[in-house]
């Protein structure tokens, strides 16, 4: 209620303060002939406050009288203050108006509104030919026209209240000046649109509706309209009564406006037509064209702009304001707000909207169709129409129950793209579940809502997501059980498939939506008439294309697996293929690209079929049909000479082809009773297509599929591969970058090591993987990249050993010190990464030792998992940190490895003394010395038990000098003279002379060879290469003089005679 009025007494008294505020006001000068003048007002506070004294105080007299019936005092009327008001009026028009400071200007024309309500009715009609003209003049002086235009709306209301004549004569000059304001933005923030641009015009409209609506619809057919549209939209809102009978008019004048392109008029349109719905337009002819325009603006492309933005900012996606994303949030906010706000607007809308769910241009828009769709059928089920929610018999454009099925569940296969529409399209179908067929109520109540909780978790992959999908279509054709309603179902989607032309995921998806629904058809004459149409139809240029129909066939034949063999047989024979052939004869090139596509669609649409279809069946058939016409599509005789096919898409499809068949035999039920002769050769022709891949590029994805063709076609069977990951996939994956590719192709390379070594999990499977003709030059290769790739594959397939080991007895792992030793020496490789793996492959192989002592496998030895500790070590590239690092990894591995073992470690950790790379010589060198002094106590007790004690004769049957090829105990004992001249010396002389003999050996510490000018004295770790390599092989002192290096001959002869004499007594062996 408001407040109490002030004093009546008080209230005149402020009134004349306010006309008495300045005191340069119009006084007579005799100066000028007894003429007013007009003193300059000085702008002051006191001024301020006066003119917004009046101004609030004419707006609670206004206030107060429209409430009067709760006022205290209900004696006051209007015309209670009408003449002081206008006496401060008079001031205010003829004296302060006219003034130079625009401030005060704006401040006056602000009080003159609400006091214009106030003043006597027959004074306000006297003063309009003046005060309408002189308000429209301060236009051209004031950029910032609101408070004028609020103002002007005030006293225009005033007039047509009083009923004014005056107004007829001024609305020529009102419509030409307030017209150009409604696109005028106003610099303190205020937009176009905003509520006082163009409400002036509306309290001329209610007056002379006719003449505001000749002068304004004729400039829609003009270039700039927005202005226009703008002002219609406040005339449809402020003067609705007024335009009620302009209904139609006004609806065919909009048709020029739809047409425009421009994003601003776009803008306005949309605002005009949520202006009309709220007034009833859209329910008359003509209204569904301005809502299909509605529709076709939330269509438009979302263009999403990343702009920079400073440190700290917010990191979305920004929109430009004039896009046609701006547009198209309008619209859609539009739609939303008139389907579930505007009660009138609900037999408009539904189930008109149901015609825009198909069409493909409308895809953008689905998400607000869906969901104001949604809404306004769950309103329709409220008020009990659930049964006829969709009347079809009085709505003759909308779609099919099969068409909106086939095309919501489409959409959803990309649930996260257009705005998340795949989870509104699956609301809408779980709210159109009755219409689509009354046996899916209790289904889809259960089963579509859990999809939508699947795409709001986002917890699944696209394929696992495609996979709910089918299921869900699976069930459906079940419930149904209605073959002439499937047979409509398929028939619907096939001749949706040339609509997702544009949309190849999508048209994918429903390629393998079709092969569902023909395996669920029980007429066999259909499926093959469709399957037929779809070879004739289909686009062979496009990968997803072909993807799709392979993925169709091969559902299909899950069910129908005679008929899609004997389709695919009769489409080469048939004259669609011929003509395909001979299509572009006179051009050859595309000629033979146009076949080549259709030959790799058919090769691939088999390998589907083998790997979707009943083993039980297919496998009979897999030699005998299938891989019988996959090479005759591939291999081309040109005069009877098979030419080897140049087409990369061709080679992609047959190697994926081939895939499938492995994987179909590999998990197949009678795996194991099928024997596929044909294996070898498959392999060989993979094996072919690798070596012609270039050795020096990755350019394709030939070696990497190839390889998990071959990791499948070696792959053991499926009783002695249980547990085991299946190799990776074979699906194409769109923009292959290169360094995706290189990791993919190593883990198929990975994947088929893997295989290889499942095939024979034993030590000596472990032996042939990393034998010399395998993995172990690689792993010593002089190229970073080859080591590293090697060591990295090494340490992959010791953790699948180690994870796949199983010990039932206790068994001896012989060639352990072998392998410690060709991995240990790379834990000081030139490459982190190299270091690390090496580290990694220690690890594995004391750990799989353990398991074969008798340890469970989830045993941990805690010197062992010190290992991993270590490995942080040899992240630094500083060689002091290496080498103890690499100290102490030997000393871990001199704790745990058997002490039958010690011999094989320390001979092969020999052989890593000229390893090409020097930091790894150097940790080879500093591992048998850490080694030695570790376990020299058991080395040396070997060396005392190989010796013969006793012997005075040398053994028969050798024939020359040194130690026969027939001594019983040669092998032994040549490790034993080496070992005793180790342990005897731990070092070797840095000074080479000939007269050196045993007394110059000292006690430096093995592999510290200090630095000399004469790069002949640093021949210590080459000397101990030489003995290793030329003495313990049964060499000869002969032998020993071929030597190149005179001094390094003569030192060897010494280390040699030293230890025979301290071992033998018998000196018949001496040179």
């Amino acid at each position: 209620p408001p407040s109490p009025l002030p004093c009546r007494n008080l209230a005149a008294g402020d009134l004349e303060a306010a006309k008495a505020a300045q005191p340069h006001s119009a006084q007579p000068s005799a100066s000028c002939g007894g003429q007013t003048k007009h003193r300059p007002v000085r702008m002051g506070n006191l001024t301020t406050s006066c003119l917004v004294a009046l101004q609030h105080f004419s707006e609670s007299i206004q206030e107060y009288l429209a409430n009067l019936d709760k006022a205290p005092d209900p004696t006051v009327r209007k015309d209670t203050f009408s003449n002081e008001i206008f006496s401060a009026y008079e001031v205010l028009f003829n004296s302060w108006l006219q003034h130079r400071e625009a401030k005060l200007r704006l401040a006056v024309v602000e009080a003159m509104g609400p006091m214009s309500h106030l003043m006597p009715s027959e004074k306000l009609e006297e003063q309009l030919p003046k005060l309408i003209p002189g308000i429209l003049a301060l236009y051209k002086k004031h950029a910032e026209a609101f408070y004028i235009s609020k103002s002007l709306c005030q006293i225009l209301e005033a007039s047509v209240n009083i009923g004014s004549r005056s107004l007829d004569v001024q609305l020529d000059a009102l419509l030409g000046t307030l017209h150009p304001q409604v696109g005028v933005p106003w610099g303190w923030g205020v937009g176009l649109g905003s509520p006082w641009s163009g409400v002036p015009l509306c309290p001329a409209a209610c007056s002379f509706p006719d003449r505001v609506l000749a002068f304004l619809l004729p400039k829609l057919e003009r270039q700039q309209r927005e202005d226009t549209l703008w002002d219609a939209r406040l005339l449809l809102l402020f003067a609705a009564s007024q335009m009620e009978i302009k209904k139609p008019f006004i609806l065919s004048s909009m048709k020029l406006p739809l047409q425009d392109s421009n994003d601003k008029v776009k803008r306005a349109v949309v605002q005009v037509i949520s202006a009309m719905a709220h007034h009833g337009y859209l329910e008359q002819p003509g209204g569904e064209a301005m809502m299909e325009y509605l529709v076709r603006q939330c269509a438009l492309p979302s263009e999403a702009v990343r702009v920079p933005r400073g440190a700290g900012a917010r990191a979305d996606l920004c929109l430009p304001p004039p896009s046609h994303d701006s547009v198209q949030s309008i619209s859609v906010n539009t739609l939303f707000l008139l389907s579930t706000t505007v009660d009138r607007m609900n037999n408009v809308l539904w189930p008109y909207l149901l015609e825009f769910v198909t069409p493909i241009q409308f895809t953008n828009a689905l998400t607000p169709l869906c969901k104001s769709l949604m809404y306004l059928a769950m309103k329709k089920q409220e008020e009990g129409e659930n049964a006829n929610l969709i009347r079809y018999d009085l709505n003759g454009n909308l779609p099919s129950p099969y068409a909106l099925t086939t095309r919501l569940l489409v959409v959803s296969s990309q649930p996260y793209a257009g705005d998340c529409r795949g989870a509104a399209a699956l609301r809408l179908l779980h709210v159109l579940q009755y219409s689509v067929h009354p046996a899916l109520e209790q289904l889809w109540s259960k089963r579509v809502p859990a999809l939508v909780e699947h795409i709001e978790e986002k917890c699944l992959c696209q394929k696992e997501w495609e996979e709910k999908l089918l299921l869900v279509r699976v069930s459906t054709l079940a419930a149904v059980s209605d073959n002439t309603w499937i047979c409509h179902f398929v028939t619907e989607m096939c001749r949706q498939l040339n609509c997702y032309n544009g949309f190849p995921l999508e048209k994918n998806f429903l390629y393998k939506c079709i092969g569902t629904t023909l395996g669920a058809c029980v007429s066999k004459d259909l499926v093959q008439k469709q399957l037929q149409e779809l070879l004739e139809t289909a686009r062979y240029h496009e990968e997803a294309e072909r993807e799709g129909l392979a993925s169709c066939f091969g559902i299909c034949a899950i069910n129908h697996l005679e008929e899609t063999l004997a389709k695919l047989e009769d489409f080469v024979r048939s004259d669609v293929f011929k003509k395909s052939v001979g299509l572009f004869s006179i051009f050859k090139d595309r000629s033979d690209n146009e076949v080549e596509k259709i030959k790799s669609t058919l090769i691939l649409c088999y390998g589907f079929v083998a790997v979707h279809a009943p083993k039980e069946l297919v496998l009979s058939r897999i030699e005998a049909d299938i891989l019988k016409n996959i090479f005759q599509y591939f291999n081309t005789k040109v005069l009877g000479i098979k030419v080897e096919t140049k087409d990369l898409t061709l080679k992609l499809c047959l190697i994926r082809s081939i895939c499938m068949i492995s994987q179909a035999i590999h998990n197949g039920g009678k795996c194991g009773d099928f024997v596929f002769s044909r294996k070898a050769e498959l392999v060989a022709q993979m094996v072919e297509f690798i070596k012609a891949e270039p050795l020096d590029a990755m350019r394709t994805p030939v070696r990497q599929r190839a390889m998990v063709t071959c990791t499948y076609l070696v792959y053991p069977s499926s009783g002695g591969s249980r547990g085991r990951a299946p190799p990776r996939s074979l699906a194409p994956r769109p923009c292959l970058g290169l360094v995706i590719l290189y990791g993919d192709t190593l883990s198929a390379l990975k994947d088929l090591l893997k295989s290889l070594l499942q095939r024979n999990l034993t030590p000596h499977g472990l032996q042939d993987m990393f034998a010399v003709g395998h993995l172990g030059p690689w792993i010593k290769s002089n190229k970073e990249q080859e080591r590293q790739r090697a060591v990295e594959i090494s340490a992959a397939l010791l953790d699948f050993y180690l994870a796949k080991l199983n010990v039932s007895t206790v068994v001896p792992f012989y060639n352990l010190g072998v392998l410690i030793a060709l991995f240990s020496p790379r834990c000081s490789d030139s490459l982190a990464s190299v270091r690390q793996h090496a580290v990694d492959c220690v690890y594995c192989l004391l750990y799989i030792q353990l398991c074969y002592e008798g340890f469970a496998r989830d045993h941990m030895d805690e010197m062992v998992e010190g290992l991993k500790a270590l490995k942080k070590g040899l992240e630094e590239p500083d060689f002091t940190v290496l080498f103890h690092t690499c100290h102490n990894i030997a000393m871990v591995v001199g704790k745990r490895v058997p002490p039958d073992q010690l011999m094989s470690l320390l001979l092969a950790m020999f052989e890593g003394l000229a390893d090409p790379d020097k930091n790894c010589s150097r940790a080879a060198t500093v591992m048998i010395n850490s080694l030695l002094k570790e376990r020299g106590s058991v080395l040396q007790e070997k060396v005392s038990c190989a010796r013969p004690r006793g012997r005075t004769q040398p053994w028969r049957g050798s024939p020359g000098p040194g130690l026969g090829a027939r001594c019983p105990y040669h092998p032994l004992l040549r490790l034993a003279f080496a070992l005793e001249l180790l342990l005897k010396s731990r070092s070797l002389p840095i000074s080479l002379s000939p007269t050196w003999d045993c007394s110059s050996l000292h006690d430096s510490p093995f592999g510290q060879i200090q630095s000399s000018p004469d790069p002949i004295d640093l021949l210590a770790r080459e000397d101990i290469i030489s003995l290793i390599k030329v003495y313990m092989p049964c060499g000869t002192c002969a032998t020993l003089l071929k030597l190149t290096n005179k001094k390094k001959s003569l030192f060897i002869i010494h280390l040699c005679l030293s230890v025979l004499k301290s071992n033998w007594s018998d000196k018949a062996y001496l040179p």
